[in-house]
């Protein structure tokens, strides 16, 4: 079963995939004009004077784009940057580089189609994402496209997002501190059921209070190395571009790269870490409480800016700078390796880091997979599903979960699908509704706020 699952996931996975991916974000860059790059600054306006409501919704913007970065923000930030570079060498942080400016759009899209095509459920909740945009967007003879989405959503996130995260903490704090993995998975329990079972209102809270916080905290660690080692910086940087275009060779144990290395786990890694593409982010965007689609798709870009060209790249310039790569550790142990070889104790960097990402993923990944449970069977499912999810917890705590994270890893490839279809057919929907907007704030600011291409 295993190996089935490794071959279906290596070809869910593979160069089609990824040209997939990569390309409607190209498409969508091309098709807005570059808006998602020429309009960052105004995005980062929008979040910063986004904590209050604006317009219909659950929660404020910024605590939409917070519940997003929970989940985002994890151990893909620590052990996948490490394993990109490990296997594609340093010239792989140069395509997470390319795939997130790309990838800017494809989030940008997809948090313009979830606010424009939400809904509201029995209870009065906001529910959106990319079943409610394929069906509301693509009409009834598409809704089995939606079905498979929340399909794949709602069980992928019991995998990678649920049990493999808690394995993860009971696995780092039995290593460091011999914490019995019962003890982290009862304590992850309470921690995770105390936020989700008071639904996206305590969630999205919880996430506005701890992210900022935890990424603050991780880069600023990662700063105070990059300082330590300033006069390198200039030489790093030129090795990770001559090593995206010429492979990087054999070094100490670094078996070596070739371009096509590179390329394949720098963009599998980014695309993995900021989930563009994969559809999930747009179901905590649906939530904003805003009536213009178009401003929270500039806030929902700025999660693929945050999470890959800062978080990402402080974490690859640490392994860089600090002389680690040729080890022969990879993953996150590769990643302490680097804080340790920094400062006295910095391998407590990464011990905590995965601790609190791991946790607020579980946390922010719940949401997710209680509307994908709510588009297939309506409200009625949401306590259910919130018990169910928390008990899992405890049991991922002690599993060995090495299929589980196969099988979640394929589904997550499985959800992608859907939501790059519809991103490719509704973006005149997305160039249309950009288009307007940015008319609109031309005639209120009597200023150039065009659309380039577009016009």
């Amino acid at each position: 079963m295993e190996g089935f699952i490794t071959t279906v996931n290596g070809y869910a996975w593979g160069p089609a995939m990824l040209v997939l991916l990569l390309g409607t974000g190209i498409f969508l860059t091309l098709g807005l004009g570059f808006l998602s790059l020429r309009r960052l600054p105004l995005a980062f306006k929008l979040l910063f004077t986004g904590f209050s409501s604006h317009g219909a919704g659950d929660i404020p913007p910024f605590r939409a784009l917070m519940t997003s970065l929970s989940a985002t923000i994890g151990t893909g930030n620590i052990a996948g940057v490490a394993t990109a570079i490990t296997l594609g060498g340093p010239g792989a942080l140069f395509w997470m580089w390319i795939t997130a400016l790309f990838g800017l759009a494809t989030k940008y899209a997809e948090g313009v189609l979830a606010v424009h095509y939400r809904e509201r459920d029995e209870l009065g909740g906001y529910s959106g994402g990319p079943m409610y945009y394929i069906r509301n967007g693509l009409g009834k003879r598409w809704a089995w496209l939606a079905t498979a989405f929340a399909l794949f959503g709602g069980m992928a996130g019991f995998g990678l997002a649920n049990t493999v995260q808690s394995n993860s903490v009971a696995q780092v704090l039995t290593d460091n501190l011999d914490i019995p993995w019962q003890v982290t998975g009862v304590v992850l329990m309470i921690l995770v059921g105390g936020v989700i079972l008071g639904g996206i209102q305590r969630i999205a809270a919880t996430a506005g209070a701890v992210v900022p916080m935890m990424a603050v905290a991780y880069m600023l660690m990662s700063v105070i190395v990059i300082a330590l080692n300033i006069q390198q910086v200039p030489q790093a940087i030129m090795t990770i571009i001559d090593s995206a275009f010429n492979g990087a060779s054999a070094a100490g144990g670094f078996a070596g790269a070739t371009v096509w290395a590179a390329i394949r786990f720098g963009v599998a890694r980014g695309i993995f870490s900021n989930e563009a593409g994969l559809g999930s982010a747009p179901i905590a965007h649906a939530a904003a409480q805003t009536n213009e689609p178009v401003e929270q798709g500039m806030i929902a870009m700025l999660g693929t800016f945050i999470d890959t060209l800062l978080v990402c790249t402080m974490t690859g310039l640490v392994i860089i700078l600090t002389g680690v790569l040729d080890s022969g550790q990879s993953g996150a142990s590769l990643t302490a390796m680097a804080f340790g070889a920094a400062f006295p104790g910095g391998e407590w960097v990464v011990t905590i880091g995965v601790v609190v990402f791991a946790t607020t993923t579980m946390i922010g990944w719940s949401f997710y997979g209680e509307r994908c449970v709510v588009y297939l069977f309506g409200a009625r499912a949401i306590m259910p599903f919130r018990v169910l999810w928390v008990l899992a917890i405890p049991v991922g705590a002690g599993l060995n979960l090495g299929i589980v994270w196969l099988i979640a890893d394929t589904l997550n490839a499985f959800m992608a699908i859907p939501n790059l279809i519809a991103l490719l057919l509704l973006s005149p929907v997305v160039f249309r509704l950009s288009k307007e907007y940015f008319a609109r704030q031309s005639d209120v600011d009597n200023d150039d706020n065009g659309l380039g291409v577009l016009e």
